[in-house]
């Protein structure tokens, strides 16, 4: 989930934080699962972290190509990145997951799914309803910016 060069540092903590935790293993489910669940629970932070890093590290070029006159090389084209932000801060928290993961990190819905303990068609469907609601969000903006 984390590319071989984090794995072996998050296995790390994971095992750390297992021992410190063992006491809070309540025992409803199987010792494996706990590790697991607890794991997989690691590795989302750990990209979550990665990702807001990443973006902090880029902010600066993407505010360069902001204040050019022309916007061919924005991504977002007539979207613009703070109106996608604000799009993003109303999706309930489980679909905005889902569609970073997916269609930000490029995850497949396998892999959410592992990562988040849900099935692969609760993943699909997470992110249809987010982009579904991405849409609505971006399309209210947008004629409210005509008016």
């Amino acid at each position: 989930m984390v590319g071989r060069t984090d794995a072996e540092d998050l296995l790390q903590e994971i095992f750390l934080t297992a021992h410190r935790k063992l006491a809070s293993y309540k025992g409803e489910s199987s010792l494996g699962t706990w590790l697991f669940r607890l794991a997989a629970n690691m590795c989302v932070d750990h990209l979550r972290r990665q990702s807001t890093r990443v973006a902090q590290v880029t902010d600066p070029l993407d505010d360069d190509t902001r204040g050019s006159d022309t916007r061919e090389g924005s991504v977002l084209g007539a979207i613009d990145r703070l109106d996608l932000e604000r799009a993003l801060e109303t999706l309930a928290p489980r679909s905005r997951i889902v569609f970073v993961l997916h269609d930000v990190e490029g995850f497949e819905h396998r892999e959410i799914g592992d990562m988040l303990g849900i099935t692969d068609g609760t993943s699909k469907s997470q992110l249809h309803k987010a982009r579904m609601r991405l849409r609505e969000a971006l399309a209210e903006r947008s004629v409210s910016q005509r008016a």
